[in-house]
Formats: C-alpha cells, sequence, structure tokens
C-alpha cells in the first residue's frame, strides 16, 4: 500500500503556506513536511546560501528531491516551495497525485507585509515588487494546472485560512 498526503500546500512566497500547514497539521493530528526545510537539511544551509552559492539549477535539483520524497514518504500535510511547480515532472506528480492539492494564494499588497525582510529571498533580488509580480505571472498557470482547490489569504489569518482548508478536506 503507497502513503500520500493528507494534503499538499502549493502558493508563492508568502501566501502563508508555513503557517497555514502548521495549523493543519495540528488539527489533523499529523507531521508538517515542508520541503524548503528538507532541502536546508540536505545542503546544510539555508535556501538563500544554496541558491547564491550554487545557483538556481543545484537549488531547483535539490528542491525535486525533497518533493519526490515528501510526496512518496509522508502522510501529513505537505507544503511545496514557491517555485516547485515550475518542475514539469513535479506537476505531473501533482496532478496524478491522489491527495487534494490545495492552492494558497496572495496579492503583493498582502503578501508585502507577511514576506518581511526580502534579503533572505533570493528570487525577489533586484526589487521586491517587481521580481514578485514577475515570478507570479510566471507561475500561475502551473499553480492552476495542480490545484484542486483553490483558498485566497488576502485580508485572512492563518487560522481563518487553515479552517476553510479543513473544510474543503471534510468535504472530498
Amino acid at each position: 500500500m503507497s502513503v500520500a498526503p493528507r494534503v499538499v500546500l502549493v502558493g508563492p512566497m508568502g501566501s502563508g503556506k508555513s503557517a497555514v500547514g502548521a495549523l493543519l497539521a495540528a488539527d489533523l493530528g499529523v507531521l508538517l513536511r515542508d520541503t524548503d526545510a528538507d532541502v536546508e537539511a540536505v545542503a546544510g544551509r539555508p535556501v538563500a546560501a544554496v541558491f547564491a552559492e550554487d545557483g538556481e539549477p543545484a537549488f531547483r535539483a535539490l528542491e525535486r528531491a525533497a518533493v519526490v520524497d515528501a510526496l512518496r514518504e509522508h502522510t501529513g500535510v505537505v507544503s511545496l516551495g514557491g517555485g516547485s511547480v515550475l518542475d514539469d515532472d513535479t506537476r505531473a506528480d501533482l496532478v496524478a497525485l491522489r491527495s487534494p492539492v490545495v492552492l494558497l494564494t496572495a496579492t503583493w499588497e498582502h503578501v508585502r507585509d507577511r514576506l518581511g525582510d526580502t534579503s533572505t529571498r533570493p528570487v525577489l533580488a533586484g526589487g521586491a515588487e517587481t521580481r514578485w509580480r514577475e515570478v507570479m505571472a510566471a507561475r500561475e498557470r502551473h499553480y492552476a494546472e495542480v490545484a484542486d482547490h483553490v483558498v485566497p489569504t488576502d485580508g485572512r489569518s492563518a487560522r481563518a485560512v487553515a479552517d476553510v482548508v479543513l473544510r474543503l478536506l471534510a468535504s472530498t
């Protein structure tokens, strides 16, 4: 018998995947697995350092391996890094997954305050707002491709978003 996550969270940086994931995991009595944390554990350094020292392709390879392991081994809540959907194989895995994939959406106006110091976010180097909007434009169709459910997070607390996701899970 294969295992599958209870739910997979995808979405842009600052949409609340980690905070909502932690609440969902606690509510469901399962563990949260964050693929960015998995990458950091394997690399032995923060994501920003992997980007800076090894480049984005090296980071994406580590991220892909983390996603494969999480989807294959974890039975709790999985939170994927914002750019994980750029990988064709990851998108195919998410579409084929028997677990629900929930897209958490957000606008720049709400994300800006959540992100705080963007210097630790290499994807946003060179002007946070402009880069965030460019990144979103490049990823939106990929998020839509894999999502079973879409939950807007603007103006909602992590608790309110988690409650919406719990209702969605109860209805599936």
